[in-house]
């Protein structure tokens, strides 16, 4: 593997004649913006993520790619956005032509999984950098319904051992699994004995590899089921939260476990002499299904709420500890980031959505982009979302509702809440967003919502 030398100026320093850092990619699903102690809530116990966050960077303006998970995971893994990928809604959502009591439109034609073709952070990294790759955790990017001529099911062969990993533990097509105690029934996951607590065993996969491959460099994507339905915790943690009452004691024993095992899988690095040399992200896929603190809605829907989540960096030598940065950034920001931690640039003539963070990681500049877009043509599983797209600029976020062609602008800084609707009285910004997101839209291919003469219900 050729060796590479990056300059100050280009934001990484990575001594010549080293191997590129390992990296470890986190990922919480359904948490929440405000489901972390570190992000304000006194009610929450996160001990590991709260530790973390003081030895990195934290981006208060951190946002997920999409209100749901399945577009999330694929813009993070590819760097292209939801509507490019016309991947958008969660698998398999619902059955094309479906309009929901009272409304009008049909949710936008989408895929509902990652095609083999796309290029993955994880090829990029195997074959190009050295890297030995694992996947831990939920996949939801392979719901393909069929078999090919030979007989053999869609499904299995879009997994991620077939996507650019070496290790898959856990990830099949389902977005939650059946229960968070084993026998777990997850077709990609050697059973454990009765009682054991999904977390925790993946967790433990997780340090399996890492000792495994701690030569180096290596790539570990830890993808937790975890906070996602169904709501099972130990019930220690939840005999804990019930005597603070708090208003859902077992989702908040779910957020603390997560955390437990996050903080298993930090101190491995630090037992193994490895957190030095290692780049660690940590996010989460969509909003919370429950509230969202000061952000409104939540869970599939284009308020902060649906969208905002938690993010942090750590990268020891590079970011400094216990900063923040206010920065919008975006789960297709990923890709590039770690390409460039590797030592690997975008390939020419392959679209790429997101930006490189290494510039504001280390302090040596500014992001060149001045806007974030989002794109949710289809109805999330609990349908009382409306369809629309939206366009982040600076401190404003204008989101354009698709059935009656209204928008609405908030000031995201000062108004967290999204409660005084704008665009009345800034009908120029409020004009000049709009049609810079449907320029995005028509530059991405984005498919759209549609009207149909018979309504399918559901």
């Amino acid at each position: 593997m050729k060796k590479t030398l990056f300059t100050f100026c280009c934001a990484v320093m990575i001594a010549a004649g080293k191997e590129p850092p390992n990296i470890v990619l986190i990922m919480a699903d359904d948490l929440g913006w405000f489901d972390a102690h570190f992000q304000g809530n006194e009610n929450l116990d996160t001990p590991s993520l709260d530790q973390f966050v003081t030895e990195g960077m934290m981006f208060p303006h951190g946002y997920a790619a999409a209100p749901v998970c399945t577009p999330t995971r694929a813009a993070m893994l590819t760097g292209i956005s939801p509507a490019r990928l016309s991947i958008t809604n969660h698998a398999p959502g619902h059955k094309d032509g479906m309009v929901p009591e009272g409304r009008q439109q049909a949710g936008a034609k989408k895929l509902t999984y990652l095609p083999i073709e796309a290029t993955t952070l994880a090829e990029r990294l195997k074959k190009e950098a050295g890297y030995t790759t694992g996947f831990v955790g939920k996949w939801h990017l392979s719901h393909r319904k069929g078999a090919d001529e030979a007989g053999k099911k869609f499904e299995p062969q879009l997994r991620p051992e077939h996507q650019g990993y070496d290790l898959n533990i856990g990830g099949y097509d389902r977005g939650g699994p059946p229960t968070y105690f084993a026998p777990y029934k997850i077709p990609t996951l050697k059973e454990g004995k009765d009682g054991e607590y999904l977390p925790d065993r993946l967790a433990g996969e997780c340090i399996d590899f890492i000792k495994d491959q701690k030569k180096g460099p290596f790539f570990l994507t830890f993808w937790n089921y975890s906070v996602h339905y169904p709501i099972e915790a130990p019930e220690d943690l939840i005999k804990k939260y019930k005597s603070r009452s708090v208003e859902n004691p077992a989702y908040a024993a779910m957020i603390e476990g997560m955390d437990r095992s996050i903080g298993r899988l930090l101190k491995s690095l630090d037992d193994l002499g490895l957190t030095e040399n290692t780049i660690v992200i940590f996010t989460s896929d969509n909003g919370s299904l429950f509230s969202n603190g000061p952000l409104r809605a939540n869970k599939g829907h284009l308020y902060e709420g649906g969208i905002r989540v938690p993010w942090a960096i750590r990268w020891p030598g590079k970011i400094k500890p216990g900063s923040r940065n206010d920065t919008p950034v975006i789960s297709t920001d990923v890709f590039p980031t770690l390409l460039e931690v590797a030592g690997l640039k975008p390939k020419e003539g392959t679209p790429l959505d997101g930006e490189s963070l290494i510039p504001i990681l280390t302090g040596s500049g500014k992001l060149k982009r001045e806007s974030l877009f989002f794109h949710y043509p289809n109805y999330a599983f609990h349908k009382r979302n409306r369809l629309g797209g939206a366009i982040r600029k600076g401190d404003y976020k204008l989101i354009h509702f698709y059935d009656d062609d209204s928008v609405e602008l908030y000031d995201v800084v000062k108004d967290l809440g999204e409660k005084k609707n704008l665009a009345n009285e800034k009908p120029a910004l409020a004009l000049e967003m709009r049609k810079e997101l449907n320029r995005w839209l028509k530059e991405s291919g984005a498919k759209m919502p549609y009207l149909v003469e018979s309504k399918s219900k559901e």
